[in-house]
């Protein structure tokens, strides 16, 4: 049977078999049985780009949005780089990664650090602009066996990212311009501090004046 590893648990626990998702995805993948979802409305270049410039949600997990902005840290004259993820219906912070680089298979370990925290929500899907990282083959494959759908914005057109733009341009208000830092530390620490305020404590205009937690 030629089936994605959900579609196989809704089957097993049919006849009777007590599994779940996770663990079952857990033991295809060891046995190499995971297929890659079916691919549809790709460029030549193997990616899906987004249909509608703004996303409209019904619920969390519904849509999320990642970037990477990067961060001067004078001490050592070069950037470090931000990797941020947000929730588009409730605006929080899913999660964050910050480092002096960021490669392809640091961004699969953060995906799945993700969604085994929030124990692999249905039907998500990911958009993000077409940095290196994200358009990288072994990225793109991971999140069709784990059955993620991938959309990428057009280029040049960051307004179809806007939400984690916007909070990549609070940033750089509410931090990057405001704190006297000078080492990846001191701002590292900083900006630990501010997700848990972002997520508690700001209060969101277009959420209403409540916080996204």
């Amino acid at each position: 049977m030629d089936c994605g590893y959900r579609l196989m648990t809704s089957y097993l626990q049919r006849e009777g078999y007590l599994i779940n998702h996770k663990k079952l995805y857990r033991i295809m993948r060891e046995e190499g049985l995971l297929k890659l979802e079916n691919r549809i409305n790709r460029s030549g270049s193997g990616r899906k780009f987004v249909k509608y410039r703004k996303v409209i949600t019904v619920r969390p997990f519904q849509c999320i949005e990642m970037g990477i902005k990067m961060v001067w840290i004078p001490s050592v004259g070069k950037n470090a780089y931000l990797l941020s993820i947000i929730d588009v219906h409730t605006r929080r912070i899913l999660k964050d990664y910050f480092s002096f680089s960021i490669k392809q298979n640091k961004v699969i370990t953060f995906l799945s650090d993700l969604f085994l925290e929030y124990q692999y929500p249905e039907s998500v899907v990911i958009r993000s602009d077409n940095g290196i990282q994200f358009i990288a083959k072994s990225v793109r494959e991971y999140l069709g066996l784990i059955g993620v759908q991938k959309e990428f914005t057009h280029v040049a057109t960051p307004e179809e990212n806007a939400h984690i733009e916007a909070y990549h341009g609070i940033l750089k208000k509410e931090v990057f311009q405001r704190f006297d830092y000078r080492t990846f530390g001191e701002i590292e620490l900083i900006l630990k501090r501010y997700v848990i305020f972002y997520n508690n404590t700001r209060l969101h205009g277009l959420l209403g004046r409540i916080t996204p937690v």
